[in-house]
């Protein structure tokens, strides 16, 4: 049996995949996407020797490095497996380093039917359910760090949060799992947060099966008809994404114009919708800098997490803006913007949901929820 490690780098071969090195009765090709090189460590050597052999391919901190892509990798693998059985080690499709989640989803894509195991690797949103746990022993361990030590000096360095090498990214125990293509592309669109990869799946977030978002998007509702009722004016819903809380608007009267610049959402927004809303495809910025669609209020709801300006709210065409964030974020963005500004001032804040523990993707994975308060935001004279 062949095992093939396929990474992003060099190094991470030894920080996520060492106990496979570790493996020296069966022979390890180590493929690394960036460079497309490809490392043959023959049946029966050492680990200090595969890892001596490895080091020669470390290189400088790069924030251009990338998948090579499906057709690249899948030469790599069949040139490695040669027509004969091989085990694929790769990342995890939920890496939060994007390079790698996505190199991972890709080599799962081409590992033609043979067995592929992901690493957990650098997870510090999600726990995850792994199928394979594989604990170092102490001298395992020295010999990880001392191949950091040695050859990733300039990664303990490095101000790059795509390469540098932290303690949490340095596993005492290395954990995988496998997984079918549905649940590769669910975990890879999680993580995507407003990358276009987010819409790759079909309700990245499962916000129709989540108890949370679920009593979330309820409270909402209820929150903004205690404000604004439906006889008041059309609502302004900006990055309405699949339409969740639109539908909900619309099925208690409301009049909607939902806003969403992503395509991909946007067409099933306006399929979920069914005519009921008026869709458009503005971003906040485009809205706040072609005031061309007014309204009684307009909603930011879960939306202001990107570093977009609060000051964008002054040239919006309504008077009543309703935000809601969790609350870190609202304590760090919102509050201290709405401290200086003369131009708004809080009508009414309140919890719509409290934090919780959720499982995601299947069950393969659990995170925590942080919680929404909103905030109603009303224009002043200032």
């Amino acid at each position: 049996m062949i095992d093939i490690v396929a990474v992003l780098r060099a190094e991470d071969a030894a920080l996520d995949f060492l106990s496979v090195l570790g493996e020296e009765q069966h022979e390890t090709h180590i493929l690394c996407g960036d460079t497309g090189e490809r490392l043959v460590l023959p049946a029966g050597r050492p680990l200090a020797d595969r890892l001596d052999a490895l080091a020669p391919l470390v290189r400088p901190v790069d924030e251009d490095a990338a998948s090579p892509g499906s057709e690249a990798l899948a030469a790599l693998v069949e040139t490695s497996a040669g027509g004969g059985p091989a085990r694929l080690w790769t990342h995890s499709p939920a890496d939060t380093r994007r390079s790698r989640g996505r190199l991972g989803r890709d080599t799962a894509d081409v590992a033609g039917g043979r067995p592929v195991l992901h690493a957990v690797g650098h997870s510090p949103y999600l726990q995850f359910i792994s199928d394979l746990d594989r604990p170092l022993d102490r001298a395992g361990v020295a010999a990880k760090l001392a191949f950091v030590n040695r050859h990733c000096g300039h990664l303990l360095r490095t101000a790059s949060e795509e390469h540098v090498v932290r303690t949490g990214r340095v596993h005492a125990t290395e954990r995988f799992f496998a997984a079918g293509p549905e649940e590769r592309e669910r975990l890879f669109a999680l993580l995507a947060s407003l990358d276009e990869d987010a819409a790759t799946v079909d309700d990245p977030w499962e916000f129709a099966t989540s108890a949370y978002e679920s009593e979330r998007l309820d409270t909402t509702v209820a929150w903004i008809a205690s404000h604004c009722p439906p006889d008041s004016g059309p609502l302004v819903e900006v990055g309405a994404c699949e339409g969740a809380l639109t539908t909900r608007l619309v099925d208690k009267g409301f009049t909607v114009h939902a806003t969403e610049p992503n395509a991909a959402f946007r067409h099933r927004l306006a399929a979920r919708a069914g005519g009921a809303a008026r869709i458009h495809p503005e971003s906040l910025e485009e809205l706040a800098a072609r005031p061309a669609l007014p309204g009684a209020a307009y909603l930011l709801i879960e939306m202001l997490y990107y570093g977009q300006d609060p000051g964008l709210l002054d040239r919006l065409p309504a008077d009543l803006v309703f935000v809601a964030l969790e609350p870190e974020t609202l304590a760090a963005t919102l509050t201290p913007w709405l401290e200086r500004t003369p131009h708004w001032e809080k009508a009414d804040e309140r919890p719509l949901v409290a934090p919780a523990l959720e499982a995601v993707c299947g069950g393969r994975a659990y995170l925590s929820k942080r919680g929404s308060i909103g905030v109603l935001l009303r224009r002043t004279g200032g």
